[in-house]
């Protein structure tokens, strides 16, 4: 696993005891990538260093009660999606609960059409604005949605360590990422779509 690999660099006894030298490699190793989680969940630049701040002072201050069973680093996203979802209830986001249990039959339920845009150009899939245009879907899938699909497609995190963060069973998440994936289908099939037709157009 990534993430045990990368705890295997520190010192657990060190941080553990308050050694702010280590913590402070804990945080340099880190701090990208738990910015880059809370400003996917709360697509705010003020909101996501607020959320990065709280993350690395809370963690300081319960390393000494950390008890090893997740590692160091699935328990800091579990500390920074919690300050993060805070944040999103400060600004009175209408959400789900993250562990709210589907409807009936919901997980059934597929996009009413899909545009298939595998064939087009890698420049255009990678260019600026279809990252803008895929981190404004992102921004529009419900909370609970959301932060699976940041967890496993975005950080890269198994379903076991998105199960960890989130509390959730791994059936839950695998049910939750392929439905927050068909959203997103659904969701950039018209600009993609699009695309595509200028695309043909200029052939």
């Amino acid at each position: 696993m990534v993430e045990e690999k990368r705890d295997a660099m520190f010192s657990l006894e060190a941080l553990k005891g308050g050694n702010r030298s280590e913590f402070a490699r804990l945080v340099e190793a880190n701090y990208q990538l738990i910015y880059r989680l809370a400003f996917k969940i709360l697509g705010n630049q003020q909101d996501a260093e607020d959320a990065l701040q709280e993350t690395f002072i809370k963690a300081f201050r319960y390393l000494k009660d950390f008890d090893g069973r997740s590692s160091i680093s699935t328990w800091l996203y579990r500390i920074a999606t919690n300050e993060a979802l805070m944040i999103l209830r400060k600004h009175k986001v209408d959400m789900v609960s993250v562990d709210e249990p589907l409807a009936e039959g919901e997980e059934e339920k597929e996009p009413l059409q899909i545009v298939d845009w595998c064939c087009m150009p890698e420049e255009e899939l990678m260019s600026s604005e279809a990252k803008q245009t895929l981190d404004r879907a992102i921004e529009r899938l419900p909370v609970s949605l959301r932060l699976v699909f940041v967890l496993r497609d975005i950080q890269g995190l198994s379903t076991r360590e998105t199960g960890e963060v989130l509390d959730l069973s791994d059936t839950a998440v695998k049910t939750r990422l392929s439905r927050a994936r068909l959203r997103l289908r659904e969701d950039l099939s018209g600009y993609f779509g699009d695309r595509m037709i200028a695309l043909q157009g200029k052939v």
